[in-house]
This record gives C-alpha cells, sequence and structure tokens, in this order.
C-alpha cells in the first residue's frame, strides 16, 4: 500500500515538474522570439505558475542569447542574403526602423543611448533593434552587448515587477 502511494506521489511530482519545464521552456522561446521578447515570456511564465525567480533568470539568459545569434547572421548569413532583391528591401525597411528609432539617441549618446533604448519595455524596441542599431551604427561589439545586456535586464525587472504587482491586484 505505501509502495502504490509513494510511486503516485512520485508520478505526480514527474509531471508536475514537466509541466512547469514546458511553461519555462515555452517562456524561453517566447523571450527569444522577435514577436515579444521578454515583455511576452515574463507575464506567460509567471502567469503559468513558474517560480517568479525562475521565469526572471530564464527569460533574461533566452533574451539575451538573441544578440550573439544575431551578430553571427549579420557577420555570415547577412552577405549572402543581400543579393536578393526581395531580401535586401526587407533588410532595408527593418535597418530604416530600427535606425529611425534608436537613432537620435544612439548617435548622440552611444553606450547610453543604446541601453536607454533597449530599457524601454515598449513595442519595437528591445534586443533585436538593439542589435541592429548598435550594428547599423558601427558600435564596438563588447560595448552594444553590454548595452543590451543591461537595457534587458532593466526591462525584465520593469517587465516582472509590474507582472507581479499586477498578479497581486
Amino acid at each position: 500500500m505505501i509502495v502504490i502511494y509513494t510511486s503516485k506521489l512520485l508520478i505526480f511530482a514527474l509531471v508536475q515538474f514537466l509541466s512547469m519545464f514546458l511553461d519555462l521552456l515555452t517562456a524561453m522561446l517566447w523571450s527569444m522570439s522577435p514577436l515579444g521578447e521578454a515583455k511576452v515570456g515574463i507575464p506567460y511564465a509567471l502567469l503559468n505558475g513558474v517560480d517568479i525567480y525562475l521565469a526572471l533568470i530564464f527569460s533574461f539568459l533566452a533574451n539575451l542569447l538573441v544578440f550573439p545569434i544575431m551578430n553571427f547572421f549579420f557577420d555570415v548569413c547577412n552577405r549572402y542574403f543581400l543579393r536578393w532583391y526581395y531580401y535586401k528591401k526587407a533588410a532595408i525597411f527593418v535597418g530604416r526602423r530600427a535606425k529611425t528609432g534608436a537613432g537620435k539617441n544612439v548617435e548622440k549618446y552611444g553606450f547610453w543611448g543604446l541601453m536607454f533604448f533597449v530599457a524601454m519595455p515598449v513595442p519595437g524596441t528591445g534586443v533585436y533593434a538593439g542589435t541592429i542599431a548598435g550594428y547599423l551604427f558601427g558600435l564596438d561589439r563588447k560595448k552594444a552587448f553590454l548595452a543590451n545586456a543591461i537595457g534587458i535586464l532593466i526591462s525584465c525587472l520593469i517587465v516582472w515587477v509590474a507582472t507581479l504587482t499586477a498578479m497581486k491586484l
């Protein structure tokens, strides 16, 4: 009787763990997505019962992974794809949007402007636009990464606190 009860508890705990793991993985994928970044990943994780600190840490790290992936894309793939008319047209459109959104801040304030631009948790700002802006303005990669990382952290903390506050109401 005790063995059956213990095995049921173990199965229940395993199901709970897998459920939280899948919710955390989904939150990380949202955090890496250009459609929402951590602005969507953190609320998704918190609303699905993921531990509040795990939600913050893993969403932040997943969002931070975008920077090296985008830089790899710029270095390797972008040069090849720019030969195609439709890609070039879309790349110019995205570049212009990133430059107009972050242009004045990044040109005038450099590192601090990029950090502030990425830190604002509003649509159109974030690590994707920040990486593109840093690339277009020719910022040093280490400084651009640090500015993006600090900006992402600030943005994640704002979204995290706002979501936790809204959930308490």
